[in-house]
């Protein structure tokens, strides 16, 4: 039987419940229903896209077009779990009217039932027009990778008091503004625990602590398939690149060998059509042959 879908609002009434909020990220169809199955609550079509899935370095090169390209793959695995889209660098920032566009894009054309974005008090204004127009938003402060060259890396937020004093002002910028939730980014776990007090909404954490209200890990990263990097925070749950790389070298060795495909995994003709095959060949090969001496 199939499980009632998550929504914002569900969410949102997970934190009054102390019930703790499972987001994961993907990037295609498969992935999103066995998070869907496994009971994942919301699936992040996360700009992280860019990095481990498209190669690029950073997040930033990532554009519009291909994160509601993915998102629709995603939406189209996830009966269940809420499918929040990231709105990539420049789709957003520019102007609202511009944000507008884009989120309007990413939950009509992507499929989406939310969007996220980065950034604090900078950003409530436009948080506050879309969700005026019926789009409701996940805000994203901490380490916000759109930010990168600007922080001079990826490099834990919130250190000094003073630091975490104008977070506490983002975080209750943007749910003034009316976020549903908040991801709370490379953070103290201290900081990140004292946003979670002052605001009502979830706050959901990565490299933030055990005191925020949900956790979210980049899936790539959790299952061991992304090497280029492991953040501190990152837990592995698995590790696929092991068992991929022993597949595929297993395959290469058998085909090599002769020994796939075997008869198992091969078709046959139908009875009696053997000895017909034989002739037909059979009288066919000299004509060929023919041919090619002319």
């Amino acid at each position: 039987m199939r499980q009632e879908r998550v929504t914002v609002t569900a969410v949102r009434a997970m934190k009054a419940r102390g019930e703790r909020v499972a987001m994961l990220t993907a990037y295609d169809t498969p992935t999103a229903r066995l998070l869907d199955a496994a009971g994942v609550d919301v699936i992040l079509v996360g700009d992280s896209l860019a990095m481990v899935a498209l190669g690029y370095e950073t997040t930033l090169p990532v554009t519009l077009e291909e994160m509601l390209h993915h998102t629709r793959a995603v939406a189209r695995g996830a009966a269940r779990a809420l499918v929040v889209g990231d709105l990539p660098f420049l789709s957003y920032q520019v102007s609202r009217e511009e944000a507008l566009r884009s989120a309007g894009r990413m939950l009509k054309e992507g499929n989406a039932q939310a969007v996220k974005l980065e950034g604090g008090l900078e950003v409530a204004g436009t948080v506050a027009a879309l969700l005026e127009a019926g789009i409701p938003v996940m805000g994203h402060i901490g380490l916000t990778p759109q930010a990168v060259h600007r922080m001079g890396g990826y490099k834990v937020q919130g250190r000094s008091a003073e630091a975490a004093a104008r977070l506490l002002k983002d975080a209750v910028a943007l749910e003034r503004a009316g976020a549903f939730s908040l991801v709370l980014e490379g953070l103290p776990w201290q900081v990140a625990g004292a946003v979670t007090e002052a605001v009502g909404i979830p706050t959901i954490g990565i490299g933030a602590g055990p005191r925020c209200d949900g956790q979210v890990l980049v899936t790539n990263d959790l299952l061991g398939l992304f090497d280029e990097f492991t953040p501190k925070f990152v837990k592995r749950y698995a590790n696929l690149r092991e068992t991929l790389l022993q597949a595929f070298g297993q395959f290469r060795e058998e085909v090599r060998a002769g020994a796939f495909p075997g008869p198992e995994h091969s078709f046959s003709l139908e009875a009696g059509e053997t000895e017909r095959l034989r002739r037909l060949t059979a009288r066919t090969r000299p004509r060929k042959v023919a041919a090619l001496r002319k």
